[in-house]
């Protein structure tokens, strides 16, 4: 599963999974092939900013599962979450459940990451042809050709449903054109020279209309503490505890903060991270398709709502960044760890989706479910132990301090709200 054993489908600059051209043909390798190509996606696409990755993911393990659930019996998620109506019914006749799914996801991938680069686009094409053939074989035509029309008819189905979020079309890579900045010492300012991020990103992703969450009533990390620049005030001494920490960071804390950093175009983003451990998960234990896509339709939809939420109380707050109180309060000449992204501080998204990814995987697999996560290892970067989920979002929520880009309370705050928003997945009937 590591990416460096992948084989290239393509003269890809990046290499695709191998397992599926030469092992796959039951519905779960389908499916993880088809994921393992998406992480490769985001990580070479520009316009995957997290956010808009975490909706790409939601919108794609919801296809899957639909597909899934209406050859098994399992519960539809339309009537469940917001605004899905019903789907497609079968057609009377057999069904290659692998070949519905491949077309579902070839459909998918195509619209959800779709916005790639020449190189994704061939990839994608070599994905869809060879691995199609593949499972094609032996098939008899008319079972083939009625288990890819209905995989298409879900597909564009879910397509039609995602149009209608608000998240759709994004414009300038998510930058407005136009920003006024908002007056106040405590407000945020960019913190990059670069002339597009002089606008927050995404500032409307907050209105977008999430999968569980209820419509118009985001779950919320709270107050913030109150700007101050007294050094007796609780935001003082948050800010002293991310520029003390900063003086005094171990090897192992640079390693955290770097392990869950997962910049746009380095990795396969935040929400990705999350996907990506599921991925492990799956594969490790042999799922079956099913509950694989149950699993990676609940981590997509909780980490798209955990943005939508984060970024609505994100322009709400409107926060400065550490580097930028840190450098006019404390010491002028102070630079994080990590880069600071061009947004609000307050909350945290990386804890927030966290959060949320937890609570939904602790409801899958069990709340002491002890894993390993090689996310990076094909990146030279080791892989990390945890004793449970709760453990793991703890840890991504404290990089970001270690990082230097966010105060304890965006993290420790933005957690809880994930959790929150992971209650509204976990409701959620699917399998039970």
């Amino acid at each position: 599963m590591q990416r460096r054993h992948f084989l290239a489908l393509t003269g890809a600059a990046f290499a695709l999974p191998a397992l599926p051209l030469h092992a796959a043909t039951s519905p779960s390798d389908t499916l993880l092939t088809w994921y393992k190509l998406v992480l490769e996606l985001v990580r070479h696409t520009a316009t995957y900013t997290p956010p808009v990755a975490a909706r790409a993911f939601g919108y794609l393990g919801l296809a899957a599962y639909e597909s899934l659930a209406s050859a098994s019996g399992a519960t539809s998620l339309a009537g469940q979450i917001n605004g899905l109506t019903a789907l497609p019914a079968r057609p009377a006749g057999a069904y290659d459940e692998s070949l519905v799914l491949h077309a579902v996801m070839s459909e998918a991938v195509e619209t959800f990451f779709g916005n790639t680069g020449p190189t994704g686009q061939r990839a994608m094409a070599a994905m869809r042809d060879k691995l199609g053939t593949k499972l094609s074989a032996g098939v008899a035509a008319d079972v083939a050709e009625r288990s890819a029309a209905y995989g298409l008819a879900v597909a564009q189905h879910i397509e039609d449903y995602s149009k209608t979020d608000g998240g759709h079309d994004v414009k300038n890579m998510g930058f407005p054109m136009d920003w006024a900045l908002q007056k106040g010492p405590e407000y945020w300012v960019p913190t990059s020279v670069i002339v597009q991020q002089q606008a927050p990103l995404l500032p409307e992703w907050g209105k977008n209309r999430p999968f569980a969450m209820p419509v118009g009533a985001p779950c919320t990390a709270g107050d913030p503490p109150a700007y101050s620049e007294d050094p007796t005030s609780e935001f003082y001494k948050q800010a002293k505890e991310v520029y003390d920490t900063s003086k005094t960071l171990t090897e192992e804390q640079k390693a955290i903060a770097r392990f869950w950093s997962d910049d746009p175009m380095l990795s396969p983003t935040p929400p990705g991270h999350w996907i990506s451990i599921t991925l492990q998960i799956l594969h490790r234990d042999g799922t079956d398709a099913l509950h694989a896509a149950d699993a990676l339709a609940r981590v997509g939809m909780a980490v798209n709502d955990a943005f939508i939420a984060c970024w609505n109380d994100k322009i709400h707050y409107n926060r400065l960044r550490p580097v930028t109180y840190i450098k006019r309060v404390i010491d002028k000449t102070w630079e994080p760890l990590l880069i600071t992204p061009p947004f609000a501080e307050y909350p945290s998204g990386h804890s927030t989706q966290s959060g949320a990814a937890a609570v939904v995987l602790a409801q899958v697999f069990g709340a002491d479910f002890a894993f390993d996560d090689a996310t990076h290892a094909d990146d030279g970067i080791k892989p990390r132990h945890f004793s449970d989920f709760q453990s793991a979002a703890a840890e991504a929520a404290l990089s970001r301090l270690y990082g230097g880009i966010h105060f304890r309370a965006a993290n420790e705050n933005g957690l809880r709200q994930g959790a929150e928003v992971g209650t509204f997945i976990n409701a959620l009937k699917s399998l039970a």
